[in-house]
């Protein structure tokens, strides 16, 4: 079915990048759009597949759109812009936004493409640049059971775990749920490594007794000897968490839930961002203890 099924992919970042790599290697016939076309270019010709000047001709005869963009600006111009996927979408498409974006633009983009005849839904994912890359992205779903039916197959392409959480919003929901989570385990490990240097231990020898017990995460796992070694320049941007946590504290505010550690981390990020640490990793909360 792969083989037979024209998808497009539109945006072309660090996570869109491989993960449209990944539907071209288990046979889509997919077409991309990027921003920056040179991008597309050099997707294309890695992957081979087409490209397209604007998302509404990416979109054309695409029964399966996927988006990966920045933030619910970028969204909205992408689906419903001048150039938009919309107006390239033939009756009984779906789109696939993979962007963290807000829940509200997810509903609102719902209603839009229902009264197109189009599919919409919300799959924010989780796994980071490295998990796009490896394919073994967890992806959480807002929409119809109908609509994520007709697009489990193509995400399975680079997902891991998959699953339809609720109605259109629920799958931004729950990536909130998952930063809210990260943000006060990264805040924790960066004080671990911080007092293990301190007290005149080796951290090293610390991590790997404690996280082979209740202590251990991912985010221990996978960012500890980096984080020792005091190396940022990769993975999940600063800049990327602030914009996921005013999200979160937004839809906060409007449902009444108390979030006083995911509001206090959200500053230590500020003071990150102030020390020059805006493309830092996440992990790069242990600089700010050191200052």
């Amino acid at each position: 079915m792969a083989q037979q099924q024209k998808v497009a992919f539109l945006g072309l970042g660090v996570m869109g990048y491989p993960m449209a790599g990944h539907l071209a290697t288990a046979g889509y016939d997919v077409c991309v759009y990027n921003r920056t076309a040179s991008k597309s270019k050099a997707w294309v010709e890695q992957y081979g597949g087409r490209s397209a000047d604007t998302p509404t001709a990416a979109a054309q005869g695409a029964e399966l759109v996927f988006v990966c963009v920045g933030n619910d600006d970028d969204l909205r111009q992408i689906c419903v812009g001048e150039h938009g996927a919309f107006k390239g979408m033939s009756s009984g498409a779906v789109l696939v936004d993979h962007t963290t974006a807000s829940a509200q633009v997810a509903r609102e983009l719902h209603v839009v493409a229902a009264s197109q005849g189009l599919g919409f839904l919300d799959a924010p994912v989780s796994g980071g640049q490295a998990g796009a890359e490896n394919g073994v992205l967890t992806v959480m779903v807002g929409g119809s059971q109908a609509d994520y039916v007709r697009a489990e197959t193509a995400i399975k392409s680079f997902a891991r775990a998959l699953r339809l959480m609720g109605d259109s919003g629920a799958g931004q929901l729950t990536k909130m749920v998952n930063q809210i989570c990260i943000a006060g385990v990264v805040q924790g490990l960066a004080e671990g490594v911080h007092f293990a240097k301190r007290a005149g231990l080796d951290p090293h020898a610390v991590i790997e007794v404690i996280s082979k017990g209740a202590a251990q995460s991912w985010q221990m796992e996978n960012r500890y000897k980096t984080m020792i070694d005091e190396k940022f320049d990769f993975g999940f941007a600063v800049d990327w968490m602030r914009k996921d946590l005013g999200i979160v504290l937004d839809e906060a505010r409007d449902n009444g839930a108390q979030l006083p550690v995911t509001a206090l981390v959200d500053q230590f990020y500020a003071d990150v961002q102030q020390l020059g640490g805006g493309r830092w990793d996440t992990s790069s909360l242990l600089k700010r203890l050191k200052h």
